[in-house]
């Protein structure tokens, strides 16, 4: 990795996060930020016109998800590496974002090292998983099922997943239908497959249990 310069953008929305990976990044003579964003919009639009080699993507976006972000860029830039930088627990969104394109998933609690350690890893051409998600990342990646589902959430799709954690910030069913470009009526069909799988019997039963996992992933609902 010597004698080249690589090209970074953090996508992320908190500015703060922002800012502490920047100053991460910046410590590095070999890397450099070419820009940030806080929403897939924006990200798009800075990929577009820098063409970075490498995207940091957060799984909570403003107004969006990190895994729609993920296969967009998948579909659009294959050539470009992404990197997932998350606080969600890995066990529910390690695999989902392999399959989504990511070349690695790290959260955010890991530490500058470790970032640092996964941001080069990604750039030499690895993929990086924590230690304990490796074995089990190969297993679901095999198999396509989980070897001890962590969490209830394990059994939603990704859009659905999505839904999910936009009902758990309290967005209503226009707000989702806006933001997952869909249809209202076909938020109320994600709701009661959500339902099914989960158990759950009402709307309000579903806002409960996202809000509360919301919680205790550690992010703000």
């Amino acid at each position: 990795m010597q004698n080249q310069t690589y090209r970074l953008l953090i996508v992320d929305d908190h500015p703060l996060v922002r800012s502490g990976i920047r100053a991460i990044l910046q410590l590095e003579s070999d890397l450099e930020v070419c820009g940030e964003a806080e929403n897939q919009e924006q990200a798009l639009e800075i990929v577009e016109s820098e063409q970075p080699d490498l995207v940091l993507v957060d799984i909570t976006l403003k107004n969006s998800s990190g895994l729609t972000l993920l296969k967009e860029l998948q579909a659009r830039y294959p050539h470009i590496l992404t990197l997932a930088v998350s606080m969600h627990d890995e066990y529910t969104y390690a695999v989902r974002c392999l399959k989504a394109g990511a070349k690695g998933y790290i959260m955010k609690q890991a530490g500058t090292e470790r970032i640092r350690d996964a941001i080069r890893c990604v750039l030499e051409g690895g993929t990086y998983l924590s230690e304990k998600m490796t074995q089990s990342a190969v297993e679901q990646l095999g198999t396509g099922r989980a070897p001890g589902v962590a969490s209830p959430v394990e059994v939603l799709s990704n859009r659905e997943l999505e839904l999910f954690q936009l009902t758990g910030q309290g967005k209503e069913i226009a707000e989702i239908a806006e933001i997952m470009q869909i249809s209202p009526r076909t938020v109320e069909v994600h709701r009661s497959h959500i339902k099914k799988k989960l158990g759950l019997r009402t709307s309000t039963d579903i806002f409960q249990a996202a809000y509360e996992w919301l919680r205790q992933s550690g992010i703000q609902p």
